[in-house]
């Protein structure tokens, strides 16, 4: 199954009241304190469909990194936005939430474990191992086979199909971006660092139940939360929490490319590095894409 969208992803114009936003909609930042930075995506995803972040800016002095999940509660129906994702939103129920950490595995499929949870995930439940494990062994991290990355174009998850070139993020330009750029296609990036690029999305499993995937630089983690229901909408969290301070909204094209999308991969085409974009008689604005996406 490929998704097919055409919708412009945006966060809830609804959400902490630490947070704001920028004039598109798209970046979202924590301006005070560690917490009340939950967000929302501005409408449901499709099934298969991506929501996909890039960690803009972290924040020293704090415990604990970004959150991220789904939720059937439609932000316009919460009187007040909860303070924290986890527990607080969660705890309201019909919300899956996962804390990303700096070290973080892929999640191993116990089948005794999945024969005690076919009842599903019913109400909203603390996922993932949370931020008392940041300084635990990630051997899993980098298990993706880097020869596999470079041929696939897209990342298949059962019958979801997802484009590849947008969900690996980039270093910053800079003098040794060329060693970096190495690293991030082989996903040694941390997954809480900046440039990260962590999604969330849902595949379906069977009448009106599905499965929630969290994807952390081109990988997928696994199955995350089993049985969700999809007789309601579900709405993607985005928790701006602790050490991560400002976030953006990575767009994913599923069927034709747009034109500033083609314009950037025939540039690139013929460059030798894309920090030699900068001497390119360009305009600062598509110089800034090139390089960047």
């Amino acid at each position: 199954m490929e998704t097919f969208s055409d919708q412009f992803m945006e966060f809830h114009p609804i959400h902490g009241a630490n947070v704001r936003l920028d004039h598109s909609g798209t970046q979202a930042t924590r301006v005070e304190s560690f917490a009340n930075g939950v967000c929302f995506s501005k409408h449901p995803l499709n099934p298969g469909e991506i929501f996909l972040i890039e960690i803009e800016d972290k924040e020293l002095g704090w415990c604990g990194h970004l959150r991220v999940g789904l939720t059937a509660r439609n932000p316009m129906s919460l009187e007040v936005v909860p303070e924290y994702s986890i527990p607080d939103l969660t705890d309201l129920g019909d919300s899956w939430v996962f804390a990303i950490t700096r070290n973080h595995n892929k999640i191993i499929e116990d089948p005794v474990v999945e024969e005690e949870a076919e009842g599903g995930l019913a109400g909203g439940q603390r996922l993932g191992r949370g931020e008392v494990e940041d300084g635990a062994g990630g051997e899993g991290r980098n298990s993706m086979n880097p020869k596999t990355f470079f041929t696939d174009s897209h990342l298949y998850i059962e019958s979801v199909r997802i484009p590849r070139d947008k969900l690996v993020g980039r270093s910053r330009p800079g003098r040794f971006s060329h060693i970096l750029d190495d690293l991030y296609k082989t996903n040694a990036l941390p997954p809480t660092a900046r440039r990260s690029r962590i999604g969330v999305l849902y595949v379906p499993k069977g009448r009106d139940l599905a499965d929630m995937h969290i994807v952390i630089n081109g990988e997928d983690m696994g199955a995350s939360a089993k049985g969700i229901p999809t007789i309601q909408p579900l709405f993607a969290v985005v928790d701006v929490f602790a050490a991560t301070k400002c976030v953006r909204i990575v767009q994913v094209e599923y069927g034709f490319s747009s034109l500033q999308t083609l314009c950037r991969k025939a540039i690139q085409k013929h460059i030798v590095h894309r920090m030699a974009i900068d001497w390119l008689e360009l305009p600062e604005a598509l110089k800034h894409y090139c390089k960047y996406e």
